[in-house]
């Protein structure tokens, strides 16, 4: 299940980025935000923010919950085994599956922890959700590398996604070996 809200969330991640990345900067403050401009929820601020601020701040408020969720799911992995692999498998995907699965794991942790080390040098800093976590150090020469760190890390985790992706549905209609049980919702 934790596999499943993780990839969930962080797809939401990517969707908010690149629409909170659209916006103009210095636009008017408000404090009703409707979410994508879809009208299917909206938010009612208790302070006036620009749309800009709030996504960024959303996003910054997700992006540190999916680090401690990665944490939980790293620290679940340790303690317990993955199924072993389909021995239908050739020796060469079984290779290719651990190391997919093992930049997955790498960039789900650097994906967030650059975003956080940006929030850090920036001259906002974190807060989660409203409640301030880490103040801003308001290092530009820092932030802009972690900035495109964060970038550079999303492309990569996009790739890996879409891997990802191909091969559970390889295994899934081409195979026929199962594999997307050991995914599934309610095992």
């Amino acid at each position: 299940m934790l596999h499943w809200l993780i990839a969930i969330v962080i797809l939401f991640l990517f969707a908010l980025g690149w629409y909170m990345n659209e916006l103009p900067r210095g636009s008017g403050k408000v404090t009703d935000i409707d979410l994508f401009d879809l009208g299917i929820y909206t938010f009612h601020l208790t302070e006036a923010a620009t749309p800009r601020t709030f996504y960024f701040n959303l996003h910054k408020s997700i992006g540190f919950t999916v680090l401690l969720l990665v944490a939980l799911r790293l620290y679940w992995r340790l303690m317990h085994r993955p199924p072993a692999l389909p021995a239908s498998m050739k020796r060469w995907e079984k290779v290719v599956a651990h190391g997919t699965h093992h930049l997955l794991y790498l960039m789900m942790v650097l994906m967030p922890l650059t975003g956080l080390l940006t929030t850090l040098y920036s001259k906002y800093g974190l807060h989660w959700f409203s409640v301030p976590v880490l103040p801003g150090l308001d290092n530009p020469g820092w932030r802009d590398f972690f900035v495109d760190a964060h970038g550079f890390s999303a492309s990569i985790l996009i790739v890996l996604i879409g891997l990802h992706i191909a091969a559970a549905l390889k295994h899934q209609f081409i195979d026929k070996d199962n594999t997307l049980k050991r995914m599934s919702f309610f095992d």
